[in-house]
């Protein structure tokens, strides 16, 4: 009989005992709260979730309820977002306007939140995102896409790597079909149906560079109003984004020189990319093209 109690007692003292958590309940924890905290805000930008399936995992404390609790992680979460968003796409905010783009940008950062610790790829797919789903921009579709597409290259002209620049002196007895130079990487070539780098510097009266955005943002913090601009006529823009000593800058090319970068850009040999030059009454510059373009450490090889 003793030894029957003793094991009784064995076993109510296992029962009591908490249940040891594993590396798998804390991933589910972790899921949880992630996608409580990425969930969109309401439109009175409260958090969308009820009292009851929060406190089935987030305790109160002696200020808060679980709710209130993880809603500061949340309206905190979307005000970050949102506000890079809006500062790395200011120029596509001012041509669809308030309204358009906010719908616009929590359709997208619902659908593609952010999953690095680095907020600089927030708008990767944005491009890709607009073309999928272009209902958000219309009727607005092309300039939006070409507007996204000149802010996009910004960001990577601002942040891309740059390899170690090649200058003409050190390709001097290579023959040209010897000769593969590579573009940089931060260098974008566009070619746009309307002058939106104009649009941009204007709209940034000349500056435009990315600012560092505070950690800390105010829990009301609302974006300030952008300033509405014109939209440029049709016209057509061959555009070079490239940064040259920690600054970003639009340059203008013309349809040869756009076409001859392009070829470079695609892997095309100096010789091969030099013959799809369209014929001319006039040899075109091509000496004086590669001074400039090398002097500004665009070509690595």
């Amino acid at each position: 009989m003793k030894r029957s109690k003793q094991i009784n007692s064995s076993t109510a003292s296992k029962q009591s005992r908490p249940k040891r958590q594993t590396a798998a309940d804390l991933r589910a924890l972790q899921r949880l709260t992630a996608a409580a905290i990425m969930r969109p805000l309401d439109a009175d930008g409260r958090m969308r979730a009820s009292q009851k399936s929060i406190a089935g995992f987030i305790k109160p404390n002696d200020r808060l309820t679980s709710f209130e609790r993880l809603e500061i992680y949340n309206r905190q979460y979307w005000f970050r977002i949102l506000d890079c968003f809006h500062e790395d796409f200011s120029g596509l905010r001012a041509l669809l306007g308030e309204k358009q783009f906010q719908t616009l940008a929590v359709a997208y950062l619902a659908s593609h939140p952010s999953t690095r610790f680095t907020l600089r790829d927030l708008g990767q797919y944005l491009i890709d995102f607009i073309k999928a789903e272009p209902r958000w921009v219309e009727p607005l579709r092309e300039m939006a896409l070409e507007v996204a597409r000149l802010e996009w290259a910004h960001i990577v002209a601002f942040d891309n790597e740059s390899r170690t620049p090649v200058f003409a002196d050190s390709l001097l007895g290579l023959k040209p079909s010897q000769i593969h130079l590579r573009l940089q990487h931060y260098i974008t070539l566009l070619k746009l149906n309307r002058p939106w780098d104009d649009y941009l510097i204007a709209l940034h009266h000349g500056g435009g560079l990315r600012g560092e955005a505070s950690n800390a943002m105010e829990m009301d913090a609302k974006p300030a109003r952008q300033r509405a601009l014109r939209r440029p006529r049709k016209q057509q823009v061959w555009l070079a984004v490239h940064r040259h000593k920690n600054t970003v800058y639009y340059k203008r090319l013309d349809a040869a020189q756009f076409e001859l970068l392009t070829a470079l850009k695609n892997g095309a040999s100096l010789e091969r990319a030099l013959r799809a030059l369209p014929a001319t009454a006039k040899p075109p510059p091509v000496k004086a093209w590669f001074h400039d373009w090398s002097a500004l450490g665009w070509f690595w090889v």
